[in-house]
């Protein structure tokens, strides 16, 4: 299992189930689904996840200057120069 260091850089990408974490600077964004069954594999999701969320308490405790929001800005497309 991958320790991703929320919000350190904006390459890591992790999956818990079908749960997709990226890790931004400024943010991490969660997509996609995640079913805790009753059962051992369930158990090993959900202790993956309290990890992943303990960490990024943590990470945001840590902050010195934590700011009230973060302003995110919609993606830009642009045209593919291969097309």
């Amino acid at each position: 299992m991958h320790k991703l260091k929320p919000y350190r850089n904006e390459t890591d990408v992790i999956r818990i189930g079908d749960l997709e974490v990226e890790n931004r600077l400024d943010r991490l964004l969660l997509t996609g689904d995640l079913v805790l069954t009753k059962d051992k594999i369930g158990l090993a999701l959900a202790q993956e996840l309290l990890s992943l969320v303990g960490r990024t308490v943590r990470a945001l405790k840590a902050e010195k200057q934590l700011p009230d929001s973060v302003e995110i800005i919609p993606a830009i497309t642009v045209k593919n120069p291969f097309d």
